[in-house]
């Protein structure tokens, strides 16, 4: 007779398979984490709200080793000095230790703060393939109140592009006299290959009137814009994971596999850098984040 205390082999079986996508999907926030995709406060937040999720099973230990510039050494100082055991699980931190581990995530990785006198100029960057222009072109379609800027580039039209409503298409040497002659806000040369840049006249005139202006470019044309517009309101653009990102990107089938790794390797720098920002949006919805970028506007 079977011993009815043994599980029967299906369980077995599914209970590995589950074991096993639950250390995958610690493994992918961990990833985001340490890529900056998510915030260390957003991932220990999800461990407090499910404690039995993925999130909420990971150990403190791999969660602090995880994050940037953190290794083994400094995290067994840190656990020490914040009174923490190795052998605790997000999930199950108590009361005094998620105060704790919260008010040193906030000092390590502070949270975004939105400058105050911020004008109606906002300008949208973000990662590579991250779908910033697709969110421009929702906010375009569904919130016609926002001027979204028309930006010159010096790369060939993609298929469906049109001049002067997706880009102005110029050679080098009209993007040399624009820079000549002033007309551009910002500009920059992106993954080492063709340049981008914003027609100050348009942006002027909108303002001038009264209008909110959306700017969609890269990281080094949003620094050039708060060097030249402090008050500019800087919103940056995340995907929900790495993977997403990935996935993303080798779908646009717009590059080729060295051009991809090149994207990506860049992208891991632009999102080091959204601590410059005032907003942080993630796209894990269309339609979702160009409303909260639109609602920046009012």
């Amino acid at each position: 007779m079977a011993d009815s205390r043994t599980p029967p082999e299906v369980d077995r079986v599914a209970a590995s398979r589950r074991a096993v996508a639950a250390r995958r999907e610690r493994a992918a926030l961990k990833h985001d984490v340490a890529m900056r995709v998510i915030t260390p406060q957003e991932l220990l937040q999800r461990a407090l709200d499910a404690p039995e999720s993925p999130a909420g099973a990971m150990r403190i230990t791999e969660f602090l080793t995880a994050l940037p510039a953190i290794g083994e050494g400094k995290r067994d100082r840190i656990l020490a000095d914040l009174e923490i055991a190795p052998v605790k699980r997000l999930g199950g931190l108590g009361a005094r230790q998620r105060i704790a581990l919260k008010e040193w995530l906030d000092t390590r990785f502070p949270p975004l703060q939105p400058r105050g006198g911020r004008s109606r100029l906002i300008v949208l960057a973000g990662p590579t393939a991250v779908g910033k222009g697709t969110v421009a072109a929702h906010i375009k379609e569904h919130h016609p109140e926002i001027l979204l800027s028309v930006s010159a580039t010096t790369r060939s039209p993609r298929p469906g592009e049109v001049d002067g409503e997706h880009y102005f298409f110029v050679d080098d040497a009209g993007f040399d006299r624009l820079i000549a002659d002033g007309a551009l806000l910002e500009h920059a040369t992106v993954h080492n290959a063709f340049r981008y840049g914003t027609p100050r006249g348009p942006i002027d005139e909108a303002l001038a009137a009264g209008r909110t202006v959306l700017l969609e470019i890269d990281l080094q044309g949003a620094r050039q814009v708060r060097a030249a517009a402090p008050d500019a309101t800087l919103v940056f653009l995340t995907p929900p994971s790495w993977d997403e990102l990935v996935n993303r990107l080798v779908g646009r089938g717009t590059e080729g596999a060295e051009e991809r790794t090149r994207r990506l390797k860049t992208a891991k720098v632009e999102l080091a850098a959204q601590g410059e920002f005032d907003y942080r949006v993630v796209n894990d919805d269309v339609a979702r984040a160009a409303a909260e970028i639109a609602a920046l506007a009012r």
